[in-house]
């Protein structure tokens, strides 16, 4: 190996230094360990899913009407999907438009109201509206303003 200049002056040759990890099974054995603990959770959960909620559709005010006129104002697919459009839609259209009815795919007319409309029958908000907006963790802002049924009575009561 050719000489070297540090700043002490000339050497003969380099020192060979040794380079050693001390406690190299130490190390790798709490990397191991940190690994397993921070990675248990997704483990224990692999493969595993929430299975959807199944809201109850059978309430009371469903239940009374005839069979022929259980259906919603769209398709259930549609409400799944799209009613927080369908809902945005109707407040500008009442809103801004001062259209308060509103024409579904089928050209079936339905006053645009979700305590009016949609409320008459999916009376339970908890079992129908809230089982659904927890299990994708949403929180609707339409409750600021509109009122359930029991909220109503509460309300009117407390005066």
């Amino acid at each position: 190996m050719a000489d070297y200049k540090n700043e002490f002056g000339w050497f003969a040759e380099k020192p060979k230094v040794e380079k050693k990890i001390y406690d190299r099974n130490k190390v790798a054995i709490g990397i191991v360990v940190f690994l397993v603990i921070f990675t248990i959770a997704f483990w224990k959960n692999l493969g595993k899913a929430v299975p959807p909620p199944k809201p109850a559709l059978e309430t009371a005010a469903i239940i009374k009407l005839p069979e022929k006129e259980r259906t919603c104002v769209e398709d259930v697919e549609f409400m799944r999907q799209r009613h927080m459009r369908l809902l945005v839609d109707w407040r500008e259209q009442v809103i801004r438009d001062g259209e308060r009815y509103w024409t579904n795919s089928k050209g079936e007319k339905y006053l645009a109201s979700l305590s009016n409309t949609c409320m008459e029958c999916h009376t339970n908000k908890t079992q129908f509206c809230d089982q659904c907006h927890n299990y994708v963790a949403v929180v609707p802002n339409c409750w600021g303003c509109h009122l359930t049924k029991e909220e109503q009575v509460a309300k009117a009561e407390a005066k």
